[in-house]
């Protein structure tokens, strides 16, 4: 064979081998980039996906570090060191805090949670200091001093036609107010608009109206868990429980927040288990879910928390439209702790009860 006749076909091997290879190439490439395509997609489906899970369940967390830790659970902080054996128990012991949401919100309210409070029923509440019936909460302090009681420090207003603002004037907390001149409806609202400077002044503003009216309050705590999701709101929810030495709420899945940039303040109790009725509760399986709590009660600081209230027509009118947290709700709340199948769990599991003023006596 002649030698250009050689050297021709070894080119033109040569010249396919090196296409075949361009191909190849460019096939694995297009593979990598429909692979990085794919993945980008599924990696943005998967964060709208939790935005509209958030979105659904009225979770105001619009920070994705945050919102990856509040679904996986990842945190790192240590439970107030020797806290059982402060109150006197053992760290195996189950420690129960049954506690009263909403005091101060209508008349309803204050006498199903004054008589829980008083015959025991339940052994904590907050109060709502933005509402009507404050001074009632007040006057039952006073003759009541050894019960204990905090504040619900409340930053929403969430009823259709029973609306407030906040104990600030309205002029020096402008974040915090919508446009007829009330609280936020919602926590997303909130969350959206508020300043953590307007924020510090209104919750200070509701602990010092609290304490003009002869309440002396042993926590704080969140309606609504508004101030839980947002970092820096959560950070001066954190600040006023300090500066006024009262222990501030904070539940195991809030604790989240604390990590090597965000350390759990030294004086900061984590609630290791809070049980309360969420939306789905059918009122039917009202009794048999609180039994369920006590008899799988777990070792360390838990908390249930009851919204009691009589299923009257003051209620009715307060909650229209909004059966959850309802009138018939707060009702059927106050008929479980009030049933001897309620104390008798209790006493069965041996259950110790515990409140907010002996944790308070304890970090401060």
């Amino acid at each position: 064979m002649p030698l250009y006749i050689a050297l021709f076909f070894k080119l033109k091997l040569s010249f396919i081998f090196y296409i075949l290879k361009f191909i190849k190439i460019f096939s694995m490439k297009n593979y990598i980039i429909k692979f990085l395509k794919w993945t980008f997609t599924a990696l943005l489906g998967l964060i709208f996906s939790v935005f509209v899970y958030f979105e659904i369940n009225e979770i105001p967390i619009y920070n994705l570090k945050v919102a990856y830790k509040f679904i996986t659970g990842v945190s790192d902080y240590k439970q107030y060191e020797g806290l059982a054996e402060k109150l006197g128990y053992l760290e195996s012991d189950k420690l129960l805090i049954i506690h009263a949401d909403d005091i101060g919100l209508s008349k309803s309210v204050n006498d199903a949670s004054f008589e829980a409070l008083k015959n025991g029923l339940v052994n904590s509440g907050s109060i709502m200091m933005t509402c009507n019936y404050i001074l009632d909460v007040g006057e039952f302090a006073i003759e009541n001093p050894e019960i204990d009681l905090g504040l619900h420090l409340t930053v929403t207003s969430e009823w259709r036609d029973y609306k407030w603002d906040g104990v600030s004037n309205s002029s020096s907390i402008p974040s915090l107010i919508d446009k007829k001149g009330h609280l936020f409806e919602n926590k997303k609202k909130f969350t959206w608009n508020a300043n953590p400077g307007d924020l510090k002044r209104e919750l200070q503003a509701q602990i010092n109206l609290a304490k003009s009216l002869g309440i002396n309050p042993t926590h704080i705590d969140s309606h609504e868990g508004a101030l839980f999701f947002d970092q820096k709101i959560f950070k001066a929810y954190l600040e006023v429980g300090e500066e006024n030495k009262l222990p501030v709420f904070v539940p195991k899945p809030v604790a989240v927040h604390f990590d090597k940039s965000f350390p759990k303040p030294k004086n900061v109790v984590i609630v290791d288990n809070m049980y309360m009725a969420l939306p789905d509760l059918e009122f039917s399986k009202w009794d048999e879910y609180y039994i369920n709590v006590l008899n799988n009660l777990g070792p360390g600081l838990n908390e249930i928390i009851v919204h009691l209230g009589y299923d009257d027509k003051e209620m009715q009118n307060i909650t229209v439209d909004h059966p959850n947290y309802g009138s018939k709700w707060r009702n059927l709340d106050l008929d479980v702790i009030s049933s001897q199948e309620f104390r008798k769990a209790i006493e069965d599991n041996n259950i110790k009860l515990v409140t907010w003023r002996e944790i308070q006596n304890i970090i401060y």
